[in-house]
């Protein structure tokens, strides 16, 4: 029998042109896909009379949307679960309203950059997961012979970084130069002729020396490791990407992390020159400001860094429809307090040494929503809509049965409501580690439950489901790429 979810509040995200907040059902089969969406109350009332459904799920005032995807989170498993498993990740996405995750290839041990490392993140992931998870490919110098392996074995595309990981990841996922790339692109143009693998790329490039502090600088102090990753590194990053984008314009190259708003005109100029050329920003480059960073606060470090609050008014600017940046992944990025550099000793509070990665996933979408409505042109459910959950599943292949309301597409529901206020505090994460700069905040935006093929996986009060997320996996040949659900 089929399940109904009601809401007086429902945003359909199916491009409608009157695409606004209606007051009406969600029919969802046994296979948890969307059988048919009731718009009025009036098709409410007519199918309750006439249909007896297995379970009636009435979420009231509460928006129901589309369940929000993370293209961009570190899950740490295998190898490093002390930092971030599979069961902590999955269970911070669901309560923070993500339906779907995209794992990154760096930090796991072994990483996703051969087709074993995939499979061992597969069969780590499987029977522990509370929402469904892909897999980006790694590309690093040595691994070009498995690029097309990858891809076949069902990566969602290949990552790559221009500037060296951090220790200890930096020997297992090394940084590509331009030639090695550009050798990696041609290699796919052999073999792909429509070039649907995505290459999605940290954008940084080292300087031509090595900066180092000044000498009378506190490693403690923010501004000290701020010095230390400038404007350049990530602009002429994006001028090696363009000319890239240009010389392979079948090809989608994608900036993760994006940070300096110095970058967003390359970005226009290379589309007007015919390259495929995307950004993704992160919610702590849209809400947290390097003026307000505390001494010793490392929970505040990431790569590219946060930067100065001018800085940012041009980020906000660039995710309007249209703008330069087309969506917001968390780059979520935890690590043990030892290696961020929050235990006692010597090395507390050093920010040159201490890891760099945010505890982001869980609190994305109160903090963006926070920062946005303290604007004074906040963004909508639309936009949230768009950044956080449409534009990744197109970028991931997922958008024909991720990302909407829709017949035929996956139940997976974000059940919140956008003007309930808390305060984010360590006890109330679901991640392996607990330390994040959002401590303290008061936000705006609560996740009440999220659904995943019609199964609730998360709600409040009352905590998880079973963890029946799914591995999912890209199937592709020349002609066909298709997507299938195991």
């Amino acid at each position: 029998m089929d399940l109904l979810f009601l809401s007086r509040r429902i945003f359909l995200g199916d491009g409608s042109p009157d695409d606004v907040l209606i007051h009406g059902g969600i029919i969802v089969d046994t296979e948890g896909i969307i059988r048919r969406v009731l718009r009025s109350p009036q098709e409410v009332n007519t199918y309750l009379y006439n249909t007896e459904s297995e379970a009636v799920y009435d979420f009231g005032d509460l928006v129901l949307m589309p369940g929000l995807i993370d293209p961009n989170v570190h899950i740490n498993e295998p190898g490093r679960k002390d930092w971030e498993g599979f069961v902590s990740a999955t269970k911070a996405a669901a309560a923070g309203g993500f339906t779907t995750i995209i794992d990154r290839p760096t930090n796991a041990s072994p990483p996703t950059v051969s087709v074993t490392g995939l499979k061992a993140k597969t069969t780590t992931a499987r029977g522990k997961i509370y929402v469904d998870v892909g897999f980006w490919g790694g590309l690093i110098p040595s691994n070009g012979d498995q690029l097309l392996p990858l891809l076949a074995a069902g990566v969602m595309g290949l990552q790559c970084t221009l500037y060296g990981s951090a220790a200890p990841v930096s020997e297992e996922f090394p940084a590509v130069n331009e030639a090695q790339l550009e050798e990696a692109l041609l290699r796919l143009a052999e073999e792909q002729d429509e070039g649907e693998a995505v290459i999605a790329v940290h954008a940084e490039l080292p300087p031509p020396m090595e900066i180092q502090p000044a000498e009378d600088a506190s490693p403690r102090e923010y501004t000290t490791f701020l010095a230390t990753r400038p404007h350049a590194m990530e602009v002429t990053a994006l001028q090696l990407l363009c000319r890239l984008a240009r010389r392979h314009p079948k090809r989608r190259i994608h900036v993760l992390n994006l940070s300096s708003a110095m970058c967003l005109p390359l970005e226009e100029e290379c589309r007007q020159q015919g390259g495929q050329l995307t950004m993704e920003t992160c919610p702590h480059y849209l809400a947290l400001a390097a003026e307000e960073v505390p001494e010793c606060g490392t929970e505040f470090k990431t790569w590219p860094p946060v930067r100065e609050q001018d800085n940012q008014e041009r980020l906000w600017a660039a995710l309007r429809m249209g703008g330069a940046i087309r969506m917001i992944g968390s780059d979520h990025s935890p690590a043990t307090p030892g290696a961020r550099a929050l235990t006692c000793g010597r090395g507390r509070g050093d920010f040159l040494r201490a890891w760099p990665g945010i505890n982001t996933l869980q609190l994305s979408l109160p903090v963006v929503w926070t920062a946005s409505n303290r604007r004074g042109s906040p963004l909508g459910i639309a936009d949230i809509h768009r950044l956080m959950c449409l534009e990744p599943a197109q970028l991931c292949g997922l958008a024909a049965f991720k990302g909407r309301i829709a017949e035929g597409y996956d139940a997976d529901f974000c059940v919140w409501c956008p003007e309930e206020e808390f305060t984010a505090g360590p006890e109330q994460l679901f991640t392996a580690t607990k330390a994040t700069p959002y401590a303290g905040r008061r936000l705006r935006g609560v996740v009440h439950a999220t659904v995943v093929r019609g199964l609730h996986v998360y709600q409040q009060f009352e905590g998880f489901g079973q963890p029946l997320g799914k591995v999912l996996l890209r199937k592709s040949s020349r002609k066909l790429v298709k997507f299938v659900r195991m």
